[in-house]
């Protein structure tokens, strides 16, 4: 893994980013479905000429899908989650899942290190490998 260096806010960003896992996916879940299954219209174009979206729903589902800003976002951090935490040992993926999507979380950074038979140290090395790993697959720095 690499060794570039990111700002500690940014490191922050990613751990609550791996913490909130889980969710984020089922965010992406319910993004997905409100575009998909809208009621109504959503035309904000009051008074104003043709909007700039095709009449085919299809495309126009298509569209706000690939789009949406806020999706797009969620499905890039999920998305480098996966592929950094995909290419992991099974000790580091096993750390990932004690630290930070155990829930209720119930073990210190001492804890994880027992789990794995290493010391604390070594787990946090292989944390900030992982957490430097992902800022740098989604383009944080």
């Amino acid at each position: 893994m690499s060794v570039t260096k990111i700002r500690k806010g940014t490191f922050q960003h990613v751990e609550s980013e791996l913490y909130a896992y889980h969710e984020t996916r089922k965010e992406i879940v319910r993004l997905k479905n409100e575009i998909l299954y809208a009621s109504g219209s959503t035309d904000e174009n009051v008074g104003g000429g043709r909007g700039s979206l095709p009449g085919d729903p299809t495309s126009r589902t298509a569209i706000l899908l690939s789009s949406h800003k806020k999706l797009e976002q969620l499905r890039n951090i999920v998305d480098a989650i996966e592929s950094v935490v995909d290419r992991l040992t099974e000790d580091r993926k096993k750390l990932i899942r004690l630290r930070y999507w155990e829930k209720p979380q119930r073990l210190t950074w001492d804890g994880v290190a027992a789990e794995l038979h290493v010391s604390r140290r070594t787990a946090m090395n292989w944390r900030d490998e992982i957490v430097r790993a992902i800022a740098e697959k989604i383009g944080w720095r």
